[in-house]
């Protein structure tokens, strides 16, 4: 039954992945993918920041080309590495503070994203990363390395015709909110999410400003359903959390209309709201479906709230042997063949809104 149930999985992602393919050919090549975040879509960025909010050591990277643990926060590849793959763009899409990057990786994009970031300004100071002010001056800084490299014009095409990924928003929530204690005693949930909001569109605008016209928007995921929220507000049987869950849909709701408001707002823009939630709870309301046997744990250590610097080699007896039967890689990241299954259903419904 199993290698059945794998069969057929692997039967879907491979006619997922020749759709996305077919759909990619039908519109021009995609120059770069340009990706601003959190750990969701940070290849190795937080290595070279002073923060404890790093992966950069074993078993991260267990299954990565190498067994290398590069600074992604997963046990392989991460989203951003699988949308530029599926575009056809390039096989991995490296960090923008990685010092060994040439001309050639920077015009073909790259992630300014940094684990533990968010849409708060409050929420990257907790944890000493990039907030998404500093990773838009990076952008800045690499658009004129590009300039100084190859001339205005490569600029403005990479400007025009990239497609710019932005993902964030489940640290505001999980960790700002609902973990510390400086935001509720000023805000409920309802006026936090518009505060959430209208740093998130002032963002957007300011990609528009900078030229960006292609702009991807990841939703906020089920939050209350990773394991770490299990464990920290589910209860003594673990259930999802319902506050961070109902958190989340309302940011949600109010995203996807600020998004199909800025396109009437802003000439010749196309943002596209892109919905995470819904994918992701499937596979954990429906794990056998996709051929995972564990939806409520992470691979890594006893997989109830390790992650980061929680998750390392000390807990490699206790950690599972085979992570593509966990949904969750730790208590707070999908495993890389589950981000394969959501990037693709994800880029599947929404790709051709982006051209």
């Amino acid at each position: 039954m199993k290698y059945l149930c794998d069969k057929k999985v692997a039967s879907i992602f491979m006619i997922t992945l020749f759709i996305l393919t077919a759909a990619a050919k039908q519109h021009e090549k995609v120059p770069a993918v340009i990706v601003f975040g959190d750990s969701i879509v940070d290849p190795g960025n937080n290595n070279h920041v002073k923060t404890i909010v790093k992966c950069n050591f074993p078993p991260y990277g267990r299954d990565f080309i190498g067994r290398k643990p590069t600074g992604r926060f997963c046990n392989g590849v991460v989203p951003s590495d699988i949308i530029a793959q599926e575009l056809g763009v390039k096989d991995l899409l490296p960090a923008y503070l990685d010092p060994n990057l040439k001309t050639e990786d920077l015009l073909t994009g790259v992630s300014f994203a940094s684990g533990g970031s968010g849409y708060d300004p409050l929420t990257p100071k907790i944890v000493s990363v990039l907030s998404l002010s500093d990773q838009l001056k990076l952008f800045r800084e690499y658009l004129s390395k590009i300039k100084s490299a190859v001339g205005e014009g490569a600029v403005e095409t990479i400007l025009s015709k990239s497609i710019v990924i932005v993902c964030t928003g489940s640290d505001d929530i999980a960790n700002t909110y609902f973990s510390t204690p400086f935001r509720r005693p000023q805000y409920d949930i309802n006026s936090y999410t518009d505060l959430l909001l209208s740093s998130a569109t002032a963002f957007y605008k300011e990609l528009y400003e900078v030229g960006a016209r292609r702009i991807g928007v990841l939703s906020l995921p089920p939050i209350g359903c990773v394991p770490s929220q299990r464990t920290l507000g589910g209860g003594i049987d673990r259930q999802c959390s319902k506050s961070a869950n109902e958190a989340a849909s309302l940011f949600n709701s109010k995203l996807s209309s600020a998004i199909h408001a800025l396109n009437k707002q802003l000439p010749n823009s196309t943002l596209v709201y892109l919905d995470t939630y819904n994918p992701l709870l499937s596979l954990i309301q429906n794990p056998a479906q996709y051929g995972f046997e564990v939806a409520n744990k992470g691979c890594c250590g006893t997989g109830n709230i390790e992650v980061s610097i929680l998750c390392n080699g000390l807990d490699d007896p206790h950690t599972c042997k085979d992570a593509s039967k966990y949904i969750f890689w730790d208590s707070y990241h999908p495993s890389e063949r589950a981000y394969k299954i959501l990037t693709s259903q994800i880029l599947n419904k929404d790709l051709d809104k982006l051209f």
